[in-house]
């Protein structure tokens, strides 16, 4: 299927890959951009977190990260200054971002990317790594 979809990806993330192979069980190549060694501009990341609905705050990932060591939990710092430390560490950008016409979510978990994907492009079911089904049979979301 032709549909652009762009994954901001982390191979080593289990969420990340849930989300990219459930992205290709629609039929869908997305573009795989690894963002710890091709992080976003700073325009980029502004425009993905706004067009997520999401805070600067929000979009910064603590689990496994220097946010600690940075002191980033501080709530006297700026968006600015956060953004600046997610572009040095791009490890503090929480993952995976997923881009396509129909909008831009931080899929955490995995299955808030059916939120902007078309809803006909699935057939079959798909469980997650972790053993979670997302579709059954038909290819229809599992609630």
């Amino acid at each position: 299927m032709t549909f652009p979809v762009t994954i901001y990806h982390n191979p080593a993330c289990g969420t990340s890959r849930n989300t990219l192979e459930l992205i290709r069980h629609g039929g869908i190549q997305p573009t795989v951009i690894e963002y710890l060694s091709h992080p976003p501009t700073r325009e980029k990341l502004v425009t993905m977190i706004a067009d997520a609905g999401l805070t600067v705050r929000q979009a910064i990932r603590e689990k496994g990260t220097p946010y600690a060591e940075l002191g980033l939990a501080d709530p006297s710092l700026t968006d600015d200054q956060l953004l600046d430390a997610m572009l040095a560490h791009p490890i503090l950008i929480n993952r995976p971002f997923v881009v396509t016409p129909m909008g831009t979510r931080m899929s955490r978990p995995s299955e808030v990317v059916l939120d902007i994907l078309p809803d006909d492009i699935f057939h079959g079911p798909f469980t997650k790594e972790d053993g979670e089904r997302l579709l059954d049979e038909e290819g229809k979301r599992i609630d």
